[in-house]
């Protein structure tokens, strides 16, 4: 049967988050542009995966989104206080502990002395590293440098978290780790997140809607929405946990093979 969601919705601009409209960005006239039409909507509390071949803007419309660069065409709207952003380097402060790397962004925010302390307490057990406040950097291990990072990224308060490759880096085992960690995060905080990721797997793990740019220049070309076999109950969907499975399953190669096609045309 087809999922279908039940209940009232809000009206969309009071569940948007992000919005896109149009969007163009351009570095030097004579490269053609990076990014060029880009519409995308996301809605609050969502989690979004972002997929596309090596150099088809991923990290150019992030940083838009983040406020970083600027668009040369089209509009971005995103909420007052603006998007907190994760980078694949944890780029913690080797001299100061996991606390006060934490601490830092609190003080920025102009939290007083008191209150940062006991909120980057809050923020660490949150991502399950309570008893490593006063580790350095070099004492912890990638994983653990990288939940530091979200800690940090979280005490910004913002609703939106942009992710670049975060976990990219990371072995397998401590990757699949850190995608239960970052699930559970996300769904005790309500952030919507993007996420960018090359690894289709992870995209279709962690995202509840999985979006695919095209080859330079770079558009959302097309979506798949994986709440229904994520959230059966909700939508409605009759199955087992064995069919559930299969059909993520199926659902990863079929992105994987539209994938390859991007990649494919975009190394001609």
């Amino acid at each position: 049967m087809t999922p279908t969601a039940a209940g009232p919705e809000a009206p969309a601009e009071e569940r948007t988050a992000i919005r896109l409209r149009g969007l163009g960005k351009t570095f030097a006239p004579e490269d053609g542009p990076v990014l060029q039409d880009v519409e995308l909507s996301v809605e609050r509390g969502q989690f979004v995966a972002l997929l596309g071949a090596s150099g088809c803007g991923k990290s150019t419309l992030l940083n838009i989104v983040a406020g970083l660069e600027h668009p040369t065409t089209g509009s971005v709207t995103v909420p007052a206080e603006g998007a907190a952003l994760m980078f694949q380097d944890a780029a913690l402060f080797p001299w100061l502990t996991a606390r006060r790397n934490v601490e830092l962004a609190l003080e920025l925010r102009g939290v007083p002395g008191p209150q940062r302390r006991a909120r980057a307490g809050e923020l660490l057990e949150l991502v399950r590293l309570g008893r490593a406040g006063d580790k350095r950097p070099h004492e912890l291990s990638g994983g653990m440098r990288q939940r530091v990072a979200l800690a940090r990224a979280l005490a910004q308060e913002r609703e939106v978290l942009l992710m670049d490759e975060p976990f990219s880096a990371l072995d397998a085992i401590t990757r699949d780790l850190l995608h239960e960690e970052l699930l559970r995060v996300w769904r005790s905080t309500g952030r919507t997140i993007v996420f960018i990721t090359h690894n289709v797997a992870e995209a279709v793990r962690l995202g509840e809607r999985v979006l695919l740019m095209s080859s330079r220049p770079g558009r959302v070309v097309q979506e798949w929405d994986t709440r229904p076999w994520k959230d059966p109950q909700s939508y409605g969907f009759e199955g087992s946990a064995q069919s559930l499975d299969e059909t993520l399953a199926e659902l990863t190669r079929t992105v994987t093979a539209r994938l390859r096609e991007e990649i494919s045309r975009h190394a001609q």
